[in-house]
């Protein structure tokens, strides 16, 4: 391990921070005086310390390290901050998400097969028709009480969970059960979303990435995937099952990539925006009088409200960034949304400005890594604002929003408001 730098360096991994807010002035400190930073890494919420990290935090490193695959590894220790036991790095590493080139390439051009701009864009009516009836659903239940509705329990979690359901093909009864587990991935470092950790033996959190703790989700994807064989349909899960490069391993692993973060992108980003609107009523009002573009607000949105914050990689060879020796086997972690706000690269970066462009946000990544489902998630976003304005002329918060304790998802767990 490197020496950490000298001087007060702020402190960004706790994840209980984030339920507060992110903390963009302890980012802008990192930037202007410790781009890259080494954090300690605490035991908290009952997981075990770890041996620390770097935290990199300007754009354009952190755009140098989500490139550069070959010095950066996402297979060498995965990509959550937190280390996964030894034991199931295995495992783990089967996923697309922890590999590197050129392994990583072949599993992407596979299911880029399924997931088509075109096929996407074919739900466009379906999701426009699913937000319209959640938001009438939202306004009654407000009317019908005291003007006032949670938009993430009513309508923002149903939109995303019934949008991804119905592109992979998950059947209606089902449907339950990809929120439960998005829950028990994402928001495992949230008593609220995850309930009490699950302890091993010696009384240790189970990783819920675990073989153990994903059991039940690989028992149900190899379920759809005959049941598609027998069963095709226009949706992802057809054609995956149905593709004779892919192993059964690997479909289940697309199955879990595809079921959480494919929800949880939506899930996170649409309350996000939201409540950037709720805050900034005159941005509301331009957009309303179309005097921005609304492809451009939703890019500002995503710049302002990243649904990732962070993603690690770890040093494959030892290296130099931002004038700091980075040592191989190093953990190195990209801050999103520091890097989103980075005046660098993005003039007046904490002024919300629908209009903005260029607009270079790292919140669908970059590199070989960048989201494959950033066109289905920019679609749902459009239209989700599209129906907002349509039939919600004004609206302001109720109360505070509530976050979710996590230093990776940048989530939003309720947002109530005043419907008017």
């Amino acid at each position: 391990m490197s020496v950490p730098e000298a001087g007060p360096v702020p402190e960004v991994f706790d994840p209980r921070r984030y339920a507060a807010g992110v903390p963009y002035d302890d980012y802008r400190v990192l930037r202007d005086h410790h781009p890259v930073a080494w954090q300690e890494e605490p035991e908290v919420l009952g997981w075990p310390a770890g041996p620390g990290f770097w935290a990199v935090t300007r754009h354009a490193d952190v755009v140098r390290v989500l490139k550069d695959a070959t010095t950066y590894s996402s297979y060498l220790g995965a990509t959550q901050i937190r280390d996964p036991d030894p034991e199931d790095l295995p495992f783990i590493r089967r996923m697309m998400l922890n590999q590197d080139p050129p392994q990583h390439g072949r599993l992407r051009r596979l299911v880029s097969r399924a997931f088509t701009p075109g096929r996407v864009d074919r739900f466009a009516a379906l999701a426009r028709k699913r937000a319209r009836t959640l938001l009438a659903k939202a306004l009654d239940q407000a009317r019908a009480g005291d003007g006032t509705v949670d938009l993430v329990t009513a309508v923002t979690d149903e939109y995303a969970l019934l949008n991804l359901a119905d592109l992979l093909g998950v059947p209606e009864r089902d449907r339950g059960l990809l929120l439960a587990w998005t829950q028990r991935v994402i928001g495992y470092q949230d008593p609220d979303e995850a309930g009490p950790p699950v302890l091993d033996e010696a009384g240790k959190p189970v990783n819920p990435r675990s073989p153990a703790m994903l059991r039940d989700m690989f028992a149900y994807a190899r379920q759809l995937a005959g049941f598609k064989r027998r069963h095709p349909a226009d949706d992802i899960m057809t054609t995956l099952a149905n593709d004779a490069e892919l192993g059964r391993a690997e479909l289940e692993m697309f199955f879990f990539l595809l079921t959480v973060a494919g929800n949880d992108t939506v899930r996170s980003a649409a309350p996000g925006g939201l409540l950037a609107l709720a805050e900034h009523p005159e941005a509301y009002e331009l957009l309303r009088a179309g005097k921005v573009e609304l492809a451009s607000a939703v890019e500002e949105l995503l710049r302002w409200h990243p649904p990732v914050l962070t993603f690690r990689r770890t040093a494959a060879r030892d290296t130099e960034l931002a004038g700091r020796r980075i040592r191989a086997g190093d953990k190195v972690v990209v801050f999103h949304a520091s890097a989103n706000r980075d005046e660098r690269a993005f003039p007046d970066p904490d002024r919300l400005d629908l209009g903005r462009s260029p607009n270079p946000h790292v919140s669908f990544g970059d590199g070989p890594h960048v989201c494959l489902g950033a066109h289905f998630a920019r679609l749902q976003l459009r239209i989700l604002h599209e129906e907002v304005l349509r039939v919600l002329p004004g609206w302001q918060l109720a109360g505070p929003a509530g976050r979710l304790v996590s230093n990776f998802i940048n989530g939003v767990k309720s947002l109530p408001v005043h419907a008017v």
